[in-house]
């Protein structure tokens, strides 16, 4: 059918298979949505046909298609999106050359006979003997991304919940640069994996959720840990500590008297909040913590900065360039005319536009100060890698990337160019929801993506990878393809685009090499037959969960720890999952039960629960790994069964083992539960024991239970960072 090649042409699905041997045909309307998308008219059947025509006849015109791929390894040949020679079409005689990144000139007159290459994104020319020329981005990447280091198990924790007693109401990036000295030098782990720091788009309430940023490049600054900017000390008078004040003097004591008093009055009101947050269920607000913050920044922004503190923020500034220029103006207008920049006045919607321009010079203070925020967080996340590599860490931070972004939010304003208009990220039905999943994330286009040599994909890397050891992908199949769902309709009703994964992989692995960083994809549930094999072909780690890990194509029991994959984090639990004490007990069951979440009787949901739970102690006892907790249901018993599938892990030969901080404690309730809105306190739970009483850092730091498991952990001598020995009176307490 011409819809269908017109969908092939542009890598548009017309069907997909939920499961082998299955295929489901998607709606023609969908179809029909993500072409208008991507710019091809197809609404009916003479667009169909003329947008077809002008597509093949555009395909066999071309010679060089607007990305191509290089890997290192041999054969080092030139790769298209469909993974074949870019270069095999080109006419007899064709003449090539590449501009490199460093400025250097390479010519060649055979074709894929180019000098060695180096690393980078490079400008490919071709002129064919006819004399027709095209020019194409041409990306020399490793063919495989860095290795991981020997066995490392390290900790996984959602920031936010990580409170300690000097935290304003919420963990913050203090308390990450605490956490990783005392795990590194204490405790030997060799990696901390934080959720998202993307910048949060502000509201009333604020969307708490990591993973629907307004920007997935810049972190938030609701992260900072006020006291740890230097102006902050300064904060005892307006003269910046230059001596220099009113004409008499009187002014600057008067305005240096009520500075100390806004001071005192701010962290008073720091301790009331940070305290309320530690009670038995209660949970973190981030809207009073962003409050109490943005009034504390507004405060120190008025303290001039050295001579070195501005050099280095101007640094900062040509570095981003225009990228943070958008992205501060975004936040600037945000305050003006709200978050939701569809609905600002029409000038305003382009950030190119004259009005703009005009906007950003009457709101240059404001733009200044988010820029400047943007600078201090940056370097407090600087400040905690550097604190993890310095405790003997391995690999160090492992930050999160957030499939999309808010479509109302700073990215989508400032490259609303490379987004799909009118259509939403998601899932289609599968084994866990019946009707799918609508993320509410505008999606890259694909075309755009490959017209720019991949421009805003390398610039977010770059960023990322900037204060990381290691980057976890959520969703990383999206880096192969996403299902589209046009807006105010269903996910049943999308359908999956693809992208060229060769490319994105390549730009991965370029960036990720050039930071000497590892990449791990979360690539749980539904999964393309081959992109796990290629992902483990280019070396990036996947995610395997104990709980899912079970023999599928076969008798459907647990997987016997020896049938593991090694290229992998191994864990208990994720923040979508129960902690691994809710698990056992079937808590999980009781909560879903309670939020009417249930599409079964609940006694059917408990013995599913209680069966599968079953399975699993069972192998464990089989592998003698259940000491002291078989039988008992107790909370000493839970304890023990906790540190059994923990011994579990290290059994197989998971290169990396991560320990879910809730779990080293008992706690029960998880971090976000699917499904839920306002129906449950999603990313606003504070890490808590077994009763739901809030641990703060300095509690855990002296858990006896933590210290517990993670000498289990260690047991087996081959897992950890540095691995000291602990002298008297440091790491776990005595007893």
């Amino acid at each position: 059918m011409p819809l269908s090649r017109l969908a092939a042409l542009h890598g548009v699905a017309t069907s997909y298979s939920p499961s082998p041997g299955r295929t489901v045909a998607v709606p023609d309307t969908a179809v029909v949505a993500a072409l208008a998308a991507l710019g091809v008219a197809a609404g009916t059947p003479d667009a169909v046909r003329d947008s077809l025509a002008a597509g093949e006849a555009k395909l066999r015109e071309r010679l060089l298609p607007p990305t191509v791929v290089c890997w290192t390894q041999p054969p080092a040949t030139f790769r298209d999106a469909a993974g074949g020679s870019a270069l095999a079409a080109l006419p007899a005689g064709t003449r090539l050359s590449v501009r490199t990144e460093q400025g250097e000139t390479l010519a060649s007159v055979e074709r894929e006979r180019l000098p060695r290459l180096p690393l980078g994104v490079h400008e490919l020319e071709a002129t064919a003997p006819d004399g027709r020329t095209a020019r194409a981005h041409l990306v020399v990447a490793p063919t495989r991304l860095p290795a991981p280091p020997d066995r490392t198990y390290g900790l996984l924790v959602q920031v936010y919940s990580l409170l300690s007693r000097r935290s304003w109401g919420m963990g913050d990036l203090g308390d990450l640069a605490e956490l990783t000295a005392w795990a590194g030098r204490a405790l030997g782990a060799g990696f901390v994996q934080v959720n998202p720091m993307h910048a949060a788009v502000p509201g009333a309430p604020t969307d708490p959720s990591p993973y629907r940023p307004s920007s997935r490049r810049y972190p938030d600054p609701v992260h900072l840990r006020v006291e740890d900017i230097p102006e902050f000390a300064y904060l005892d008078g307006r003269d910046g500590g230059d001596g220099r004040d009113g004409e008499d003097g009187r002014d600057g004591e008067d305005e240096g008297d009520r500075d100390r008093v806004r001071v005192r009055v701010l962290l008073e009101r720091a301790r009331r909040l940070r305290e309320s947050v530690l009670d038995k269920d209660a949970l973190i607000d981030r809207d009073a913590v962003w409050e109490l913050k943005r009034e504390a920044l507004e405060l120190v922004r008025d303290v001039p900065l050295g001579p070195g503190r501005r050099a280095a923020y101007c640094d900062f500034l040509a570095e981003e360039g225009e990228a943070l220029e958008d992205h501060a103006t975004w936040c600037a207008l945000a305050e003006v005319y709200g978050p939701d920049w569809p609905r600002w006045p029409q000038g305003l919607r382009d950030p190119r536009s004259a009005d703009t321009a005009r906007a950003r010079v009457e709101l240059m203070d404001r733009v200044d100060f988010h820029s400047q925020l943007a600078w201090l967080t940056d370097a407090q996340l600087a400040t905690a890698q550097r604190s993890a590599r310095d405790a003997g860490m391995a690999v160090g931070l492992v930050h999160d990337l957030a499939v999309g972004v808010h479509p109302g939010g700073a990215d989508a304003w400032a490259q609303q160019e490379y987004f799909a208009a009118g259509m939403s990220v998601g899932a289609p039905p599968d084994a866990f929801s019946d009707q799918g999943q609508g993320w509410g994330l505008p999606p890259w286009r694909p075309d755009r993506l490959a017209e720019s040599g991949y421009a805003p994909y390398r610039r977010l890397l770059r960023a990322l990878f900037r204060h990381a050891g290691a980057l976890r992908i959520d969703h990383v199949m999206g880096l192969f393809r996403l299902w589209w769902i046009p807006q105010d309709r269903p996910a049943t009703e999308g359908t999956y685009v693809r992208y060229d994964a060769e490319a994105m992989l390549a730009i991965l692995s370029l960036e990720a090499s050039r930071a000497g960083a590892l990449v791990i994809g979360e690539d749980l549930g539904t999964v393309e037959p081959g992109v796990r094999e290629t992902l483990q072909e280019h070396g990036v780690l996947g995610t395997s969960v104990l709980w899912f890990e079970r023999d599928w194509d076969g008798t459907g029991l647990p997987l016997p720890p020896d049938h593991w994959r090694a290229d992998c984090l191994a864990t208990a639990t994720t923040h979508d999952l129960p902690p691994t004490a809710s698990r056992l007990t079937g808590d999980h069951v009781e909560l879903r039960d309670r939020l009417g979440l249930l599409t079964r009787p609940v006694g059917e949901e408990r013995a599913e629960a209680a069966a599968d739970v079953g399975e699993w102690l069972a192998l464990l006892a089989r592998l003698g790994l259940l000491e002291g907790a078989a039988g008992g249901v107790s909370e000493q018993s839970r304890e023990a069964q906790i540190q059994a599938v923990h011994r579990f892990l290290l059994r197989t030969p998971a290169r990396l083992v991560g320990v879910w901080l809730p779990d080293a404690v008992g706690d029960r309730r998880p971090q976000n539960l699917p499904g839920t809105w306002d129906q449950y306190p999603n990313w606003r739970l504070p890490v808590a024991d077994a009763e739901g009483r809030p641990v703060t850092l300095e509690e855990l730091a002296a858990s006896p239970r933590l210290h517990a498991l993670i000498e289990v952990v260690r047991e087996d001598g081959t897992v950890g960072g540095r691995g000291h020995e602990r002298e008297p009176g440091c790491g776990r307490p005595a007893e």
